[in-house]
């Protein structure tokens, strides 16, 4: 063979082995070299924040995207955006014209559209111990949770309070009531519920900016207020938070009572068969279009329904301003494409519930309006969301079909399940005549994920609050429910990885391919 030949052979194989080990690489290092993401930056609630931060953390790893997340509360986020300094906010309730708490009208002077993230139960976190032992298992009626956050009930061994909790001794403690300090929508959404179904207790109305009142403790955040409970000088205190702080915390939370008289906590499917009573505003011509209307849910007939379920938005921008540009836009709707489909798969597991394909299907909508985006919205046929599949219609969610029924022992009356709720892995002892332990549900009778086998401590140098909730040492991986990324099994090779990949593939060429070249032109391709 001559020189020549063998040459060729040598630059033909580089060349494909190159182009193999290139068609090799994952598809997100390859799209993500392709599309050229932005870095993008939002501003907003903190309710949904853990969703947020590990979704954050899958596409940078993934598809090296870049988004930038500020959780400042809702209110915050959603005057961010009319400012014009995020390209997207958070919020759980719409822009306010006429906020019910004497604030100023938010009225953006760019267009926008309102996108559902992601659903859950806002629950009641709380920390209360009965002879030197945490209680896990509490329960408590609407109308008794509106009092205590009114100043109405102030003693754990109140009428009410003990009248719910059958099997417990209730103690002769003080109640610490834990609030926002914080423009909320988690506060927004706490008053607006606790406005519909007992306005004779609560007078506010809906507000965003929770009074002070009485013995309550007011924290910033829902990292601040889940922090406050989780701390050793929490112990009486009760607050409202989303469920996923509670279960990465390691605490219990609140069964509330339902229109069915079944205390329910607020599992991933327990939340799925309340929002089967949601309606949401489909008139496409409204500045709220998308919007929930929660009646339905508050008074759900099901056994299963968790009352307090509502969903998260994104306020997406549909015209170029402020900071935010097409090229922005681009990565927008591909993080927004993400959040919609894959990223639901991980809702039950950090704490929440996925959204049902009708409002995916809305979703996808929305984001074809983002400036940049393509007119690209979201394939349903391969969607990956867990609450549908190829073929099913928008009426189905394969979550709310498969929900268990809550156990005899959560039924209001004599008896009272033992079993700890949210991240709690501990039962509570029978401390009060009229439970029946035998009563308790066995592992395929319980309400779903959170009932003692969630949350706890994931490691890490244990974080250490000062009495204001304000974290002062530590770093908040321990037993506080400080907003960090959950961290889910490893998916493979992400961009990153590829990238490198690709560098290395590139370099080996330049290096290789260039010599040889040079000598076969040297000898003009002649053998020796």
């Amino acid at each position: 063979m001559t020189r020549s030949a063998s040459l060729r052979r040598r630059l033909v194989a580089a060349a494909a082995a190159s182009l193999a080990l290139g068609l090799a690489l994952p598809w997100s290092a390859t799209e993500a070299v392709a599309a050229a993401y932005y870095p993008i930056t939002g501003s907003g609630s903190t309710w949904s924040q853990n969703a947020l931060d590990q979704w954050r953390a899958n596409v940078s790893k993934n598809y090296a995207m870049t988004v930038n997340y500020s959780g400042i509360g809702s209110s915050s986020g959603r005057r961010d955006f009319i400012d014009g300094t995020v390209d997207f906010a958070i919020s759980e309730i719409p822009f306010q014209a006429k906020p019910e708490d004497g604030s100023a009208p938010e009225k953006p002077t760019h267009g926008y559209a309102y996108m559902p993230i992601v659903a859950g139960g806002t629950s009641f976190m709380y920390n209360l111990k009965i002879g030197g032992k945490r209680v896990t298992n509490l329960r408590l009626s609407g109308d008794t949770v509106a009092k205590i956050f009114t100043g109405a009930i102030s003693k754990w061994n109140d009428a009410a309070i003990q009248a719910d909790n059958p099997g417990l001794a209730m103690p002769a403690k003080n109640i610490v009531p834990v609030i926002r300090s914080d423009g909320s929508g988690t506060s927004a959404q706490f008053t607006l519920w606790m406005s519909k179904q007992y306005p004779s207790i609560w007078k506010t109305g809906m507000t965003s900016q929770f009074p002070s009142f009485g013995n309550s403790k007011a924290q910033k955040g829902s990292d601040g207020v889940a922090g406050y409970v989780s701390q050793n000088y929490g112990e009486g205190a009760i607050t409202y938070v989303e469920y996923s702080y509670a279960k990465k915390a390691g605490f219990p939370v609140v069964k509330l009572l339902n229109k069915s008289g079944y205390y329910v906590e607020p599992t991933a499917s327990s939340v799925a068969v309340a929002l089967m009573q949601a309606r949401i505003n489909t008139d496409k011509s409204s500045d709220n279009y998308l919007t929930q209307i929660l009646d339905g849910v508050y008074n759900a007939t099901d056994r299963r329904a968790y009352p307090l379920s509502s969903y998260s938005y994104a306020i997406v921008p549909t015209q170029v301003a402020g900071i935010f540009n097409t090229n922005k836009g681009n990565t927008l709707a591909a993080f927004m494409r993400y959040v919609l489909c894959e990223g639901q798969q991980q809702a039950g597991t950090l704490g929440y519930s996925p959204l049902p394909m009708n409002l995916v299907m809305a979703g996808s909508e929305q984001i074809k309006l983002i400036p940049g985006s393509g007119g690209k919205g979201v394939d349903t046929g391969s969607c990956n969301n867990p609450t549908f599949k190829a073929g099913d219609s928008p009426s189905k969610n394969q979550l709310a079909l498969t929900a268990p029924y809550p156990a005899d022992c959560d039924k209001k009356g004599p008896t009272q399940c033992t079993i700890g709720t949210g991240g709690a892995s501990t039962s509570t002892p029978t401390s009060n005549q009229g439970n029946n332990p035998s009563n308790n549900p066995t592992s395929g009778a319980s309400t779903g994920a959170g009932t003692g086998t969630g949350g706890g401590s994931t490691g890490g140098e244990v974080p250490t609050y000062d009495e204001n909730g304000n974290l002062v040492g530590g770093s908040g991986g321990g037993d506080g429910a400080v907003s960090k990324p959950f961290t889910l099994p490893d998916q493979g090779m992400g961009a990153s990885q590829g990238l490198m990949l690709a560098a290395a593939l590139f370099l080996v060429a330049a290096v290789v391919v260039p010599p040889l070249v040079g000598q076969w032109l040297k000898t003009g391709g002649e053998g020796v």
